[in-house]
């Protein structure tokens, strides 16, 4: 009898292909990004009360605990690591799916209100949970970011080309988005990478969360692609006062940047637009540098 067990899933697949130049067709071998769903569980009383399926993801594996924190996170079921008891893998599950199922252990002896979750939603790597709380809702949750967080234009513009530099898995496999945290100084603190845009803004966020770093009021976050409405409701959870994105912003994420005094970027490359909250960015004028003022806002 064989007692061989599943190994834990990698982030690259390896594969065969048939790579087609000029009319004639030549064998390789590649790596794409894996694709595996990661089922999230509830529990209340450190396990030993209730327990609710919250969602079930396809996501990159790697960072699996991260991306349930921040998921909790974004979805206002906890708001500091202190309210989390444990995150682990479930033993309960067959070998073979051991390590696509987290349970995420709460102190609390009650789960938090889930109405806003009850639709059965199954979220996909491309357009994140169906079903979000509004705008209206998220008043109810988060107030105006504050101001006082400000950085230079110039280091700004110099963000993708530090993000590139350190996305391995995007170089191995051209497949994959990234989240990127960085400080005023424009040093990288974390980097986080899927799939999914959604999944790997809610690794980032999940490991602000359980390193104690919430929120991140002197920091900003560098999303891969576009700005999306959930991206922007993601980092005004955490706190983050800039969220700047190598391409376009969708018309709710400007309309939720506008009423929480987000500083929203798009189109970062050597230039970029600012779409809402520009006082937090200081460019260069004679006699100095000084941030945007609020008659220039969008």
């Amino acid at each position: 009898m064989s007692t061989s067990t599943k190994s834990r899933p990698k982030a690259k697949t390896p594969t065969r292909l048939l790579r087609v130049e000029a009319g004639r067709a030549f064998p390789r071998s590649d790596q794409v990004a894996t694709e595996e769903p990661l089922e999230i569980r509830l529990w209340a009383d450190r396990g030993w009360g209730e327990v609710r399926r919250l969602a079930v993801t396809l996501r990159t594996p790697g960072h699996d605990f991260e991306l349930a924190a921040g998921f909790l996170l974004a979805e206002g079921l906890v708001r500091s690591r202190e309210e989390i008891y444990r995150i682990s893998y479930c033993t309960e599950v067959g070998e073979a799916q051991r390590y696509n199922v987290v349970n995420v252990l709460l102190y609390s002896t009650r789960l938090p209100p889930l109405e806003h979750l009850e639709r059965h939603f199954y979220t996909t790597s491309a357009c994140g949970v169906c079903g979000r709380a509004g705008l209206e809702a998220l008043r109810l949750r988060h107030h105006p970011l504050e101001d006082g967080f400000v950085v230079p234009a110039e280091l700004i513009a110099g963000l993708p080309q530090r993000l590139r530099a350190r996305q391995a898995l995007f170089e191995a496999t051209g497949g994959l988005h990234a989240a990127a945290l960085f400080d005023a100084e424009g040093n990288l603190l974390a980097l986080r990478e899927d799939v999914g845009r959604h999944n790997a803004m809610d690794k980032l966020l999940g490991f602000a969360l359980l390193e104690g770093r919430l929120p991140l009021k002197e920091a900003l976050v560098l999303v891969s692609g576009r700005a999306s409405y959930e991206l922007a409701q993601k980092a005004l959870a955490a706190g983050v006062p800039i969220l700047a994105a190598i391409s376009a912003p969708s018309s709710l994420a400007v309309e939720l940047a506008r009423r929480f005094n987000l500083t929203l970027i798009g189109f970062l490359r050597e230039a970029f637009n600012i779409y809402a909250a520009p006082e937090r960015v200081r460019v260069s004028r004679k006699g100095g540098e000084v941030p945007l003022q609020s008659g220039t806002r969008p």
